[in-house]
């Protein structure tokens, strides 16, 4: 039986190994919260969506879509492909996690994000800690709902908050978590080749521009790690 200071120390543990990407979304939890106010959400609507959602690019995309008018059906599939690459951190950490009781895989399937993957995704599933994970993905989830309050209360103050540069913390986020895992030729060229095509398509101007770079880089990445492994 672990002592409730071992479990508190790993918990701990987990929270300070995730301080730097909780600190670099700070800006982007600003953004999302002054946004739900431009949007016309109330601000407890805004603070919901960040309590319920918990998923920063879709709750700007979302947000953008209601200002924009768009139909809840658009939203709704918009939205899913947006966070379809939860289903392949899902499998990915699935040995992980399928061991622990349910409570635990309930907790830890809903804070599992981008940074949350990023953090504990590599580890040894023999090896894994879940009070460490916990702790992580908490302070993470409660620093997102903290940034997202104080961006709602700006945005009722200052209009069009996004025009000072902060959505640039999105990208810093993003760029963050995947350069340090850029470890093998296959993760470069997949990185290398979706990188490219979004820019491609956003050039072009075409829907579903990022999903469509999402596909090419992770079938670019497999096929050059079958041919390595021949």
């Amino acid at each position: 039986m672990e002592s409730s200071t071992t479990k508190f120390k790993r918990l701990a543990q987990g929270t300070i190994a995730m301080m730097p990407l909780s600190l670099a979304v700070v800006p982007w939890g600003f953004l999302a919260g002054s946004f739900a106010i431009d949007a016309g959400l109330s601000p407890l609507e805004g603070q919901a969506m960040s309590a319920i959602l918990f998923a920063g690019a879709a709750q700007l995309v979302a947000m953008g879509m209601i200002k924009s008018g768009a139909t809840l059906l658009a939203m709704v599939i918009t939205i899913f492909f947006i966070t379809s690459r939860h289903f392949l951190y899902g499998l990915s950490m699935r040995n992980h996690i399928s061991v622990l009781p349910l409570r635990w895989r309930i907790v830890l399937g809903f804070l599992l994000t981008d940074e949350l993957f990023a953090l504990c995704g590599h580890h040894d599933p023999r090896k894994f800690d879940r009070w460490y994970a916990l702790g992580a993905g908490l302070s993470f989830y409660l620093i997102w709902n903290i940034a997202t309050f104080i961006g709602i209360v700006i945005g009722s103050q200052i209009p069009d908050l996004q025009q000072y540069g902060l959505e640039f913390a999105v990208a810093a986020t993003f760029i963050a978590i995947v350069v340090p895992n850029i470890k093998t030729t296959p993760i470069f060229l997949a990185a290398l080749s979706a990188l490219l095509a979004s820019v491609a398509f956003a050039a072009l101007d075409i829907d579903m521009g990022l999903v469509l770079a999402s596909l090419i880089g992770m079938t670019v990445g497999y096929i050059s790690e079958e041919r390595l492994k021949r």
